[in-house]
């Protein structure tokens, strides 16, 4: 018979509650209750709907944070699930459940680690915990708000480890290091509708749109670093007509998105888009929104304990990555922290039968706990 783990026991309890974002559906009291029993002082720091967790235990410098979420993506078609994804399910040494990955068996492994190296007496420097239920939403009054609130307090942390599911085909494989950053825009073109047979009489957005859009595909926005991959950019929605085939709209919609590395900040790429649609469309109207500046965490301590962790309980050496989408490191790292992002394969993240290895779940638990040996 396998022993007993408190990380399994946790995640399925934590996996059990629909905590569809923003609704941390009791997740963070539930953390909260076997934080408060090491000692840990609890601050709920919710705002507009988001409930937010901060907790810490001991005093002065390292400051070491524990982060991540409790909010989960919609499961999708429920028929198309072999299982309840909120009833948690144990099937050929695999666990299936929404959050399975993303993030909660990294929270349960955060709050066991915790738990184990508590135990063994005084910590030197401050462990604490940020945990949010908007991270898989709009993402403004999760991490963010936490952030901005303790800065205001002049909380300055040292270390960071995001629970994110980092890992690519097994476990420890990989170190988040970075992040790339992400600025995205709604453009609509402005013209004047008209009859298809009178095209002198109207004025065509789609026309004009549509050579603004082949030269912003076709730049080559920066040949990217030694950490990151260039600057890309994607056009994820397009929509212009009225539905009449005889008809020239007055207006078309383009959404389009940069997923951009350190070579670039986001007023340059502004820049160098809007004297793109200077030249081909007259009348315009852009809405920007930007959710992140890209990051990278330098080797030093923190990647230099991840990476002993890792090696001990795996045998790997894991790769320093920086793809992949945002994560809440982003707001993370400019308040001054060395980030990483740890934690388990992230195949089925957002995915239908959403699963982790159960084995896996002692053994990332058993590495957060080794990067604490080594920085408190």
């Amino acid at each position: 018979m396998n022993a007993p783990s408190p990380v399994l026991d946790l995640t399925r309890d934590l996996i059990a509650r629909r905590s569809l974002t923003p609704d941390d559906a009791g997740c963070c009291a539930l953390i909260g209750e076997r934080l408060a029993r090491l000692g840990f002082r609890l601050e709920w720091l919710n705002a507009n709907g988001v409930t937010n967790l901060w907790a810490t235990l001991g005093s002065g410098a390292p400051l070491m944070i524990f982060a991540g979420h409790t909010d989960v993506v919609p499961t999708g078609p429920l028929e198309q699930w072999h299982s309840d994804p909120f009833a948690p399910a144990i099937r050929d040494g695999v666990l299936y459940g929404r959050g399975a990955a993303d993030m909660k068996s990294g929270l349960a492994a955060m709050v066991c680690a915790a738990e184990r190296f508590v135990a063994r007496g005084p910590i030197k420097g401050t462990l604490a915990f940020l945990i949010t239920s908007d991270e898989e939403g709009p993402c403004r009054f999760g991490t963010k708000h936490v952030v901005e609130q303790l800065q205001a307090r002049g909380v300055k942390p040292d270390y960071a480890i995001v629970g994110e599911a980092s890992s690519n085909l097994q476990l420890g494989d990989r170190i988040m290091i970075g992040r790339r950053g992400s600025l995205g825009c709604d453009l609509k073109v402005l013209g004047k509708q008209g009859h298809v047979a009178y095209p002198h009489k109207a004025d065509n957005p789609i026309h004009r749109l549509m050579p603004a859009l082949a030269e912003l595909v076709a730049t080559r926005w920066d040949e990217g670093n030694a950490h990151f991959p260039p600057t890309s950019f994607q056009i994820s929605n397009l929509r212009a007509g009225t539905g009449a085939n005889n008809v020239i709209p007055g207006e078309a919609e383009v959404v389009f998105n940069f997923r951009y590395c350190t070579e670039l900040t986001a007023d340059a790429i502004k820049a160098r888009v809007t004297a793109v649609l200077d030249r081909h469309c007259p009348r315009y109207e852009a809405q920007w929104w930007h959710t992140g500046e890209p990051f990278l965490t330098r080797p030093g301590r923190l990647i230099d304990a991840a990476q002993t962790a890792i090696g001990s309980v795996t045998g790997l050496k894991p790769e320093l990555f920086t793809g992949g989408g945002t994560s809440d490191a982003r707001f993370i790292a400019p308040w001054g922290a060395e980030v990483v992002e740890i934690g388990p394969i992230n195949d089925s993240i957002h995915k239908l039968n959403e699963h982790v290895k159960v084995e896996d779940l002692d053994r990332l638990s058993a590495i957060y706990e080794g990067v604490l040996e080594r920085l408190l």
